[in-house]
């Protein structure tokens, strides 16, 4: 109860963005059902099927190309800033979109992620020439199959259908979608952008200046939790939070505390973004002030143009009480700096 309280309070607190969810490999915007019935009205959610999965018409591809269609993506919305939340290879995109646009990132939040160390020995296997396309022409032909005959095994016996959180591995094959076509394809596909790509991706994670929150659980044995440790090390402003007993489909198995993590942590970023914005208010304000004075003392300002002098007046007095104070009237208590996503900055500057 106390939790609940905690969330709602700080859910209360928290201003408006646009969020844009990145499912991972294989999946779909699906796997995000269950994270955003519980996110509150103010976090807009923007989930849809990445290049080569679902409903698409791109085909699949690497991590920069994925990223390239993220941002062409919000260009088509309208969105101007986002915050990126990725899943396993969807971490990979949105750490590759947040350096190729840092403006258009406003924070990135990572759930068992891709990145340092991730890959393994079947990685090396399915990328491979000749033996990685059987190896994925074949495991797409049987596990689908295998898995919807074991889920209705398990239904039959339990005397009712799986819960979304249960055998979250035998859902995902089971329900795999087939609309973009054979997807050993897109499969193969994206663990050769994997082993091809990853060393520039972790080049470039560094250079990502949003803040960044990483969920794992240290009993991950798809992404080992070491790979999130070794990412909040490289990147400039990150903190893991470790979510035990819910594998790597964080998405599915522990929706509840994806939710609040990231509701408390865009809360964070926009407390820890107030003081450099009021700052930026009270130099702005103190510009304004002294170019309207020096513009008072003017004679020639005065005499030449008295009616210019009082548009200006009143459009500077107009603009700091409309633009820059009145937007802070109900922040001073908690210092915090609203933004909202996809139109002007609150913050001036």
């Amino acid at each position: 109860m106390a939790d609940d309280l905690d969330s709602a309070g700080l859910s209360a607190t928290l201003g408006a963005h646009e969020l844009v969810l990145l499912h991972g490999q294989p999946g779909s915007a699906a796997d995000w059902v269950q994270v955003a019935e519980r996110l509150p009205p103010q976090l807009h959610v923007v989930a849809a099927d990445r290049p080569g999965y679902g409903s698409s018409e791109l085909p699949a591809a690497g991590f920069a190309a994925n990223a390239r269609a993220v941002l062409d993506d919000l260009d088509a919305r309208g969105i101007h800033r986002a915050v990126l939340v990725g899943h396993s290879y969807g971490g990979g995109v949105a750490l590759s979109a947040a350096s190729l646009a840092p403006h258009r990132v406003e924070a990135v939040v990572l759930l068992a992620s891709v990145g340092p160390g991730c890959v393994n020995g079947w990685d090396r296997l399915l990328a491979a020439p000749g033996v990685g396309q059987l190896c994925a022409l074949v495991a797409w032909r049987l596990t689908p199959w295998i898995a919807r005959a074991r889920i209705a095994r398990i239904a039959r016996r339990r005397g009712r259908p799986l819960r979304p959180d249960e055998h979250v591995n035998w859902n995902i094959w089971g329900h795999v979608s087939r609309e973009h076509g054979p997807l050993w394809r897109t499969f193969l596909a994206e663990q050769r952008a994997l082993l091809r790509e990853l060393d520039e991706l972790e080049s470039a994670v560094p250079a990502v200046q949003a803040p960044v929150l990483l969920l794992a659980d240290p009993q991950d044995h798809q992404v080992p939790v070491d790979t999130g440790r070794r990412l909040a090390q490289a990147l400039p402003d990150a903190r893991l939070q470790l979510v035990a007993g819910a594998g790597h489909h964080l998405p599915r198995r522990a929706p509840g505390a994806v939710a609040d993590a990231m509701v408390a942590f865009l809360v964070a970023v926009e407390q820890s973004a107030a003081p450099g914005c009021l700052a930026r208010l009270t130099q702005r304000n103190a510009e304004l002030a002294t170019r309207l004075t020096q513009w008072s003392s003017d004679p020639g300002a005065q005499s030449v143009a008295p009616v210019r002098k009082m548009r200006w007046e009143r459009r500077w007095s107009i603009a700091r009480l409309t633009s820059q104070v009145r937007p802070w009237y109900r922040l001073p208590a908690q210092l915090r700096c609203r933004v909202s996503l996809g139109a002007t900055l609150v913050c001036p500057g």
